[in-house]
């Protein structure tokens, strides 16, 4: 049964009813979670089905194109319903989703769509063309169309609010594992392994490559990582996320260079677990000058890792 629903137009998803929370839910950390359990709850409580409505690319991203994301739409999606949620209306936020009013969300997304019987939104919850809607407007349509609508509460970590923003200045400033205690798990980027230009099976240093497209990640740089989808345990190696000025790139790519690895992933789907970061993303005067710094990474990555030291075959890329 299909689980994930990307329209506002459509059949009810829930003929026996909703409880529905709404929030751009990036990332998917330990606040949004607390949400989730609420929701599957209240849902068990009335009969009723338990849905997420979030959005795509979340809407800060739609009117700001440098935001960084967390986590890409499926990697949401899938997190969403891995906790427990049973249906995901992942709304696609474009130019028409942002001209509907409060009043028309509301009435062709929670009531037709969904058949709410109890919205949860987040603190300073707002929603609609010009942010007009919010949580008392919610509670007033609720008083006319059958449901009732509440905040959830605020979720707290050693005293401060657990928010994806929170999550993405930590990413920033190299704390991976600060972020992680909010996340409830490592920061990670998963994807399809593409083909690159296969510079580094060259240089000594093959790659598995990840393409990100539109996505703006909140990290860059050289890191530390642990590999997954590749053997059942995750493989350690050693990752650059950028846009590689030494050999004029244009494109954001993330290349992960698996330690006591040599095989083919093409295709593969690979999650890149980031452990710690060792360094800015550099622009060297020489190839030469570059796989020297790369050597230097490489044992840097080892030692974090805890693999040791001995030089050892990477992803054929």
């Amino acid at each position: 049964m299909n689980r994930l629903y990307r329209d506002v137009a459509g059949p009810c998803l829930a003929p026996r009813g909703s409880v529905v929370c709404i929030g751009a839910f990036d990332g998917v950390h330990r606040g949004h979670r607390s949400v989730f359990d609420l929701v599957r709850q209240r849902a068990a409580a009335l009969g009723a089905a338990s849905i997420a409505v979030t959005f795509a690319p979340i809407p800060r991203a739609f009117f700001s194109r440098a935001v960084s994301q967390l986590s890409a739409p499926g990697e949401k999606a899938q997190a969403i319903l891995d906790d427990g949620i049973e249906r995901v209306l992942m709304l696609r936020f474009d130019a028409a989703l942002a001209a509907m009013s409060a009043e028309e969300f509301i009435e062709r997304v929670l009531v037709a769509r969904l058949a709410a019987r109890e919205v949860w939104v987040g603190e300073g919850f707002r929603f609609g063309h010009g942010r007009r809607g919010n949580l008392e407007l919610l509670q007033r349509a609720g008083a006319e169309k059958g449901f009732d609508a509440r905040q959830a509460p605020v979720y707290e970590m050693g005293g401060t609010r657990v928010s994806s923003s929170r999550v993405r200045e930590m990413l920033a400033a190299g704390d991976f594992a600060a972020a992680a205690q909010l996340l409830g798990r490592r920061y990670t980027i998963g994807g399809h392994v593409v083909r690159g230009a296969q510079l580094g099976r060259k240089l000594g240093y093959p790659t598995a490559n990840v393409r990100l497209g539109t996505r703006v990640a909140p990290v860059g740089g050289v890191f530390a990582v642990r590999v997954n989808g590749v053997h059942a345990e995750p493989m350690p190696g050693v990752a650059s996320l950028g846009v590689r000025p030494t050999v004029n790139g244009k494109e954001p790519l993330l290349e992960a260079h698996l330690f006591a690895f040599d095989g083919d992933l093409y295709g593969r789907k690979i999650q890149v677990d980031f452990v710690q970061k060792l360094r800015d993303e550099e622009k060297f005067d020489s190839l030469d000058a570059m796989v020297r710094q790369i050597d230097r990474d490489a044992r840097a990555a080892r030692s974090i890792l805890g693999c040791g030291t001995t030089a050892a075959a990477g992803a054929t890329m």
